[in-house]
């Protein structure tokens, strides 16, 4: 009896040891071959930050397409792995479909998807959101981002490679305590509040935004050069008056001291507006005097126009019925459709940007390491300014001889070691703040400076990802909000866009035709088999018995 105790005190103390140690000294396997659930130290970082309960509800649930069960499964893999890294983060999936006028309302917006299944074709709706809470504020999530794609098995690639961009960097922002700082310089004719509500809105979510006016720099120079060091960035959209001395060299010291830059320049004069309203304008030189300052970090705005046959369209009264004008969406060549980069992190994967009037971009060689952003397509051609533009020109069939120019350059990203164009030159005034260079700097140089400006209905602004008029969807929102996420990005986040993994997808042609073949396989089979050796079972049993 005594021994039957000691062995089950034994078992007892070595099944508490053997659970203390399961408890204590708890580890997570990656056996992927692509180690799509290893978080990166970028986000390990950011996880690291959490102190206070963080609640992910996803609203991935429910009867949807079976490809994106597949998401479902890879985002709930993705946040166990969040929730493994740190005990404060909280997962909820839940089913949309009894609030989904409240979720639209907040903003989450649901994706009708074409289904196929047993070979016929079907339409579903589903909610690709996700929100983080903790006390202070709430931030959605994408599941489901805009892309170019050629398929929707492409479509769910790029959703779950963006799995951990997307959640990094919501759940940063939520948990930043100390927000960066955005200067929107006001005082050379840029484009109103009112034309860049939607661009500026989703930034200010983020950041600190305060506009700046430059020209106070008339006044008190050195204040104003002062104040405006104080900011990490500065955002320079379309502006249309002439840049005084004191100015550039205000802009060329803020650079020299670190400071981010976010230029969206026109060098020629063209309202599409004007162009509406009288059918004909006359497209000139800007003169913004601030070629010299580009032209030390490496860049040149030229002052052509460039004509695109990948190009957006315009809608135009083309005819009256009944006394009601009739539109038609028709391409409009002065305004290219433009592909990103896509082997960088603020251009891959987006749909293509909409510029209007854009210039070309020339580099030069220097020291700065240049990469491309935003290129035409090859088929283009360069128009001399000054030069009368005519809405009529729409109707004339292009020639492909004619647009010939190639790939022309609309936007630069420019890093690297910023001398400033003062450097052995008169300043235009004293200041203590004066600096050489700058080390280990970063700008961003758009040749288009509508490229954020949003468009107005009935008084109010329109979302910049769309057309008012064709309806039509681009990538300007997403170009833009990537390129001050890159500028500003220190903890390298914005490099999670690049990541790359292989999703397997099923053949649903070949899957449709052989699914007889594979039922039987999977349910037949096995009927069969069973089925035999019971028959061979009992005849070797019989026949070793009935001797």
């Amino acid at each position: 009896m005594n021994k039957n105790i000691k062995n089950i005190t034994i078992v007892a103390v070595v099944l508490i040891a053997i659970n203390y140690f399961n408890q204590s000294i708890y580890q997570r396997f990656d056996l992927t071959k692509d180690k799509r659930y290893t978080l990166s130290e970028t986000t390990k970082s950011i996880l690291s930050n959490i102190d206070e309960p963080l609640f992910i509800t996803v609203y991935l649930e429910g009867d949807f397409p079976s490809e994106f069960k597949r998401l479902q499964v890879e985002t709930r893999q993705y946040l166990e792995e969040l929730a493994a890294k740190n005990s404060f983060i909280k997962i909820h999936f839940e089913n949309p479909d009894d609030q989904r006028e409240e979720l639209i309302k907040r903003g989450m917006m649901p994706s009708q998807l074409t289904v196929e299944e047993d070979g016929k074709m079907s339409e579903a709706i589903i909610f690709p959101w996700a929100e983080i809470t903790n006390t202070k504020q709430t931030k959605t999530v994408s599941l489901l981002p805009t892309a170019i794609v050629a398929s929707q098995e492409d479509q769910l690639q790029v959703a779950i490679e963006n799995l951990e961009y997307s959640f990094s960097n919501a759940i940063n922002a939520i948990t930043t305590k100390d927000q960066k700082t955005i200067a929107f310089l006001h005082g050379n004719g840029e484009l109103a509040d009112i034309y860049l509500i939607s661009f500026l809105s989703k930034v200010a979510q983020k950041y600190k935004l305060a506009k700046f006016t430059l020209d106070s720099v008339a006044k008190n120079p050195q204040k104003t050069l002062q104040e405006l060091n104080s900011f990490d960035m500065a955002i320079i959209a379309k502006p249309t008056q002439k840049f005084t001395a004191e100015e550039k060299f205000t802009l060329d010291q803020f650079i020299a001291n670190g400071g981010k830059t976010l230029w969206m320049l026109d060098n020629v004069q063209a309202d599409q507006d004007s162009l509406l309203t009288s059918g004909r304008m006359l497209a000139y030189p800007r003169d913004l005097d601030v070629t010299d300052l580009l032209f030390s970090y490496g860049v040149r705005i030229n002052t052509t126009l460039i004509k695109d046959l990948y190009s957006a369209k315009i809608a135009l009264a083309t005819g009256v019925v009944g006394n009601q004008p009739q539109f038609q969406n028709l391409d409009w060549f002065y305004h290219p459709l433009v592909n990103g980069n896509p082997y960088h992190p603020i251009t891959k994967n987006i749909i293509p940007v909409r510029l209007q009037f854009a210039n070309q971009i020339d580099t030069l060689r220097n020291n700065i390491k240049k990469t491309p952003l935003l290129m035409s397509s090859p088929l283009t051609q360069k128009v001399g300014t000054p030069a009368i533009i005519e809405l009529q020109s729409i109707a004339d069939e292009p020639e492909e001889k004619e647009y010939a120019s190639g790939n022309q350059l609309f936007s630069v990203l420019l890093e690297g070691d910023f001398n400033s164009a003062y450097k052995n030159r008169v300043k235009p005034f004293e200041t203590s703040l004066y600096k050489e260079n700058a080390i280990n700097n970063k700008m961003i140089i758009v040749s288009d400076g509508d490229v954020a400006k949003n468009q107005i209905l009935k008084g109010n602004p329109t979302d910049l990802q769309r057309d008012k008029w064709t309806n039509e969807e681009f990538g300007n929102k997403d170009f833009l909000l990537n390129a001050v996420d890159y500028l500003l990005d220190d903890s390298g986040l914005i490099n999670l866009r690049n990541k790359t993994l292989k999703i397997s997808i099923l053949d649903k042609q070949k899957a449709y035709k052989e699914r007889t073949f594979w039922q039987f396989i999977n349910v037949g089979l096995p009927l069969v088999l069973l089925f035999s050796f019971g028959l061979i079972f009992n005849y070797v049993r019989k026949k070793k018995y009935s001797k």
